[in-house]
C-alpha cells in the first residue's frame, strides 16, 4: 500500500490528501496540537504530534513530503528528525520539499526560472535558500529522490480575498512595476500528483500560474465579480502594514512554469487570477457563504 508521510500537514498537503486518499492512499501527516490532529483525522488523516517518535511512520512510508518551513534555527524537520531520516529516506520512491519562489530575490519585474540563480533579499529567502542546500546535502548523502517545489503566492478555498472585500477592508496598494506570481492550491495538489506519478529525482520545479500580476488587479477584479465598489487606491509608501506584508513587496518578479507543463504534463486548471477567482466565489455560493 502506498502510503505518504507529511511533515507539517497544512493548507497545500490537505489539499492533496483527499487526491491521495481517492487512490487507496494512506496518509499520516504530522501537526502540534491535538486539536489539528482531530481535524486531520476527520479529513481521513493519520495524525502525529510533531516531535514524537517518528521511526514506525517513516518506516511505513513509501513517499515523504516537507511542507514545514524553516526558521531561524535552521529546518525544523531536519532538526528534529535527522538520524531517522539518513536512516530511512534513501528508500523511499519519492520525496517532495515545498520551497518558495522567494529564493530568486528581487528581478525589477523580470522573468525567473528554475535555473537563475537565487539572490534572496528577504531574511525568509534566505532561509528558504539554506533550507533547501541541506535538504539537497541529505538527498546527496542518502540516495533519497528529492524533488523541490517553488510555490508561487497561495491562494484557495479560505485564502481569497473576497472577505476583505465584502467587509470593506481590502485596499488596492499600488507599487509602480510590481507584480506577484500566484498559484492555486488545487493546482499545487495536481502538480505534486504529477510528479509522484512521473518521478525525477533532483528535479525542481516552478509552481504558479501563467499570469503574473499587480496585486492591486486582483483585489480590483474580485470586488468587480461581487458587484461592489472597487476599494480605495493606497500608495504603498503612505499604506499602513505589518512588516511581513511590507516585505512582500521587496521584491517583484515574473515566474515562469513552463517545466511542469514540459516535463509532468500538466495542464493548470486555473491558469490566472481571473479563473481561479471565478471558482472561489462559485465554491461560496455553492456552500451558501453568498447568494447566488
Amino acid at each position: 500500500m502506498k502510503t505518504l508521510l507529511s511533515f507539517g500537514h497544512g493548507y497545500s498537503a490537505r489539499a492533496l490528501t483527499p487526491l491521495l486518499l481517492a487512490q487507496g492512499w494512506t496518509v499520516i501527516g504530522t501537526t502540534r496540537s491535538d486539536e489539528k490532529a482531530e481535524a486531520l483525522r476527520a479529513e481521513g488523516v493519520e495524525p502525529v504530534i510533531f516531535g514524537a517518535p517518528l521511526d514506525t511512520a517513516l518506516a511505513r512510508a513509501s513517499h515523504v513530503l516537507i511542507s514545514a518551513g524553516p526558521d531561524v534555527t535552521g529546518d525544523p524537520v531536519l532538526n528534529a528528525y535527522l538520524p531517522m531520516l539518513e536512516t530511512h529516506l534513501g528508500s523511499k520512491a519519492w520525496v517532495g520539499y515545498l520551497s518558495t519562489t522567494g529564493v530568486y530575490g528581487d528581478h525589477d519585474g523580470g522573468w525567473v526560472d528554475e535555473d537563475t540563480p537565487l539572490t534572496p533579499t528577504t531574511r525568509r529567502g534566505r532561509l528558504r535558500v539554506e533550507a533547501e542546500a541541506a535538504w539537497q546535502d541529505l538527498a546527496a548523502r542518502t540516495g533519497a529522490p528529492l524533488h523541490i517545489f517553488r510555490l508561487a503566492g497561495i491562494y484557495g478555498p479560505g485564502r481569497g480575498p473576497f472577505e476583505k472585500v465584502r467587509n470593506g477592508s481590502a485596499r488596492r496598494v499600488v507599487k509602480p512595476g510590481q507584480v506577484f506570481s500566484r498559484i492555486y492550491v488545487d493546482d499545487i495538489a495536481q502538480v505534486l500528483m504529477a510528479s509522484i506519478a512521473r518521478p525525477d529525482p533532483g528535479a525542481i520545479y516552478n509552481l504558479c500560474d501563467d499570469d503574473p500580476a499587480p496585486p492591486q488587479d486582483v483585489i480590483g477584479h474580485a470586488a468587480e465579480l461581487l458587484g461592489l465598489p472597487l476599494p480605495p487606491e493606497v500608495d504603498f509608501e503612505a499604506a499602513e502594514m505589518s512588516p511581513m506584508a511590507r516585505s512582500f513587496y521587496a521584491e517583484s518578479k515574473r515566474v515562469r512554469n513552463d517545466r511542469i507543463k514540459a516535463d509532468l504534463g500538466v495542464t493548470l486548471r486555473f491558469p490566472d487570477y481571473r479563473s481561479g477567482l471565478a471558482n472561489l466565489l462559485q465554491r461560496d455560493r455553492d456552500s451558501g457563504i453568498v447568494q447566488t
